[in-house]
């Protein structure tokens, strides 16, 4: 065990953490590669740390892998982290099955290319039965466009007269959001030194601890996972009351 985690109390880990994986190709270009390789090692880094993340007992782990913003990039890099999904989902679906973890998604998934929402099927239905942790891949996801749609469906609700405007509660919402299954995160890291959310589980993080690294993605890695929930342990979670109030709880 390393000297990080032997310092983490296992009874107050996060339930769920939530990544922005940034610098992949920040990463590549300081090292003179293609930003190709960038993301490459970017996959590494996240093999890694979900696999350190499940160890550590998190019980939910979501990362943004592809923003429906990042459609607009060079043809060419879309098409290359395209192809790079489809190749390491099924290179990483022994690790997923060993480590227990049942592969999730959230986002316009319907937006990928055929080939790779295929794969992404085959995986999720292979890994559907494991326990341990759920990763869940962010993919062609906008928190501004999950907002809206779930709103949508409320307003259907009540044209439907299956709900009163009057009732509807944060509650009602939530559950039209793609992550109605799971909790809000407890945790949100965002790696490269970047200090900004990026349109990323805005519904969700409202009370998230946020955590900034100057690392750059593909150097992230299971101590500096240890490191951001060692920070998260160091801090009082308040929800609006003050630190008596806790105190005598």
């Amino acid at each position: 065990m390393g000297t990080l985690q032997a310092q983490i109390d296992p009874h107050r880990l996060p339930r769920h953490i939530a990544i922005i994986m940034d610098g992949n190709g920040r990463w590549a270009k300081n090292k003179g590669y293609l930003r190709a390789i960038g993301h490459e090692n970017g996959v590494d880094a996240l093999r890694k740390v979900a696999t350190a993340s499940a160890r550590l007992g998190i019980h939910y782990l979501t990362v943004y892998a592809f923003s429906s913003e990042n459609w607009n990039r060079p043809k060419s890099e879309v098409n290359t982290l395209m192809g790079l999904l489809v190749s390491s989902l099924s290179k990483e679906l022994k690790t997923l099955l060993e480590n227990d973890i049942r592969l999730r998604t959230i986002g316009k998934v319907e937006n990928l290319p055929a080939r790779a929402q295929r794969e992404l099927q085959e995986v999720i239905e292979r890994t559907r039965d494991c326990q341990r942790m759920d990763l869940t891949l962010a993919l062609s996801y906008g928190s501004k466009e999950e907002i809206t749609e779930g709103v949508r469906h409320l307003a259907a609700q009540v044209e439907k007269g299956q709900l009163k405007a009057a009732n509807i509660t944060q509650e009602h919402l939530a559950q039209a959001l793609y992550t109605a299954s799971m909790p809000d995160p407890d945790l949100l890291i965002r790696t490269s030194n970047e200090r900004r959310i990026s349109n990323y589980l805005l519904w969700q993080i409202a009370y998230a601890e946020l955590y900034f690294t100057p690392k750059l993605w593909p150097d992230f890695g299971e101590e500096d996972l240890h490191q951001a929930v060692l920070d998260y342990q160091n801090r009082e979670r308040r929800y609006g009351k003050i630190s008596e109030q806790l105190k005598s709880q």
